[in-house]
């Protein structure tokens, strides 16, 4: 590379239409090609001498780098790679719950794991460190599957941006995690529930609003957190309930009992009453208070003490009145894609996955074809 020098002349310099006149004090120029792209720079001084000298350290300093050996690129970091990525999902506009777990799997889990192993590059996590990491887990069988779903999603945002060559979570083996089918609570059960909300507490106050809460969840199908937040104007003077899921935000629209409706209404204002909110008081985490109403309900389950044919107990827990409102609605003959609509699933295929073995069609279709068999 060669790097020109000329004087540009001013529009006052008498020499201005001789470009190859030297002995004025028009400022100096420099000019050269790189790449195929023209550069221009200005030496701010009208002395030969000082551009000529600038001229030539411009085309040294070329040289130099052109010779010089490039730097490797110092390999990204686990730890970097995790920060990116959970930056991602935040852009994402994911539920805070489910970047919540993101953090929990990669930040207090994958780091913690790699850092005591001394694994620090992203380039050494190999499918054996996987597989050793993975052997660490305490998570059942489906929680496991759903973790490795994700570990498989980071290191495929790490191939897209060209970190590593190759995805080593794609060699981990299949989890195998049996579904279990859904519980609910049989009309008996469900009473027995209910009898107990009259000793539960220490107070009326306490008694009703578990008990309003316990028949809204049976007769809307609502998911507990979109029943503790739920706005007192979301419920229609024609006793229909009208929201957004909060986990997939379906429009859900659906006709509540009316004693159930009216319990609402007239349900006693708790510790930190909200006009806006049944349940709720409208300060800190929705979490936070669906975690406290999850105690509750896990004390009023204690009181019940439901069991199972056998004699033994059996394990409750709030989803089950959602559970309830599906079964119930598909045992007296509605139609799956009706109450995919009522709970408000973005795909009546997760309805299927739940309630199949529920859906009183499908089971008299097989009792007629059973009873076609039996007659042959």
């Amino acid at each position: 590379m060669v790097v020109h020098v000329y004087r540009r002349h001013s529009r006052t310099c008498p020499h201005r239409k001789n470009r190859f006149w030297k002995k004025c004090d028009c400022m100096v120029w420099l000019q050269w090609n790189l790449h195929g792209k023209q550069f221009r720079q200005p030496t701010h001084s009208s002395k030969w001498e000082v551009a000529s000298k600038m001229a030539r350290n411009i085309e040294a300093d070329y040289e130099a780098s052109a010779t010089r050996t490039p730097k490797p690129a110092e390999p990204i970091t686990i730890e970097s790679a995790v920060t990116k990525f959970l930056a991602d999902r935040q852009a994402q506009q994911l539920r805070p719950a489910t970047v919540s777990k993101l953090r929990t799997i990669f930040e207090n889990q994958f780091l913690m794991w790699c850092a005591a192993h001394r694994v620090r590059y992203l380039r050494d996590v190999t499918l054996p460190v996987l597989q050793d990491w993975r052997s660490s887990w305490t998570d059942g069988p489906l929680a496991s599957k759903k973790k490795q779903e994700r570990v498989r999603g980071f290191f495929h945002f790490c191939q897209r941006n060209r970190w590593i060559d190759e995805h080593p979570a794609l060699g981990l083996s299949r989890i195998k995690a049996e579904h279990r089918p859904a519980e609910y609570f049989p009309p008996n059960e469900f009473a027995q529930i209910v009898q107990v909300t009259n000793i539960y507490g220490r107070n009326e106050v306490e008694r009703t609003r578990i008990r309003t809460l316990v028949m809204l969840l049976r007769w809307s199908g609502l998911a507990i957190r979109d029943a503790v937040t739920l706005e007192r104007s979301r419920l229609g003077d024609d006793n229909r309930l009208m929201l957004r899921r909060a986990k997939t935000g379906v429009p859900v629209m659906l006709p509540l009992n009316p004693k159930v409706a009216e319990s609402l209404r007239n349900i006693p204002a708790g510790p930190r009453p909200n006009p806006r909110y049944f349940f709720w008081s409208g300060n800190g985490d929705p979490k936070s208070a669906v975690a406290d109403w999850q105690r509750a309900l896990r004390r009023l389950f204690d009181l019940a003490e439901i069991k199972h044919a056998d004699g033994t107990p059996k394990r409750c827990h709030p989803h089950m009145f959602r559970h309830t409102f599906s079964i119930e609605l598909l045992i007296d003959g509605v139609p799956l894609e009706d109450v995919a609509q009522l709970l408000g699933h973005s795909s009546v295929k997760t309805t299927e996955k739940y309630y199949a073995s529920w859906v009183k069609a499908r089971a008299d279709r097989l009792e007629r074809v059973m009873e076609k068999q039996w007659s042959t």
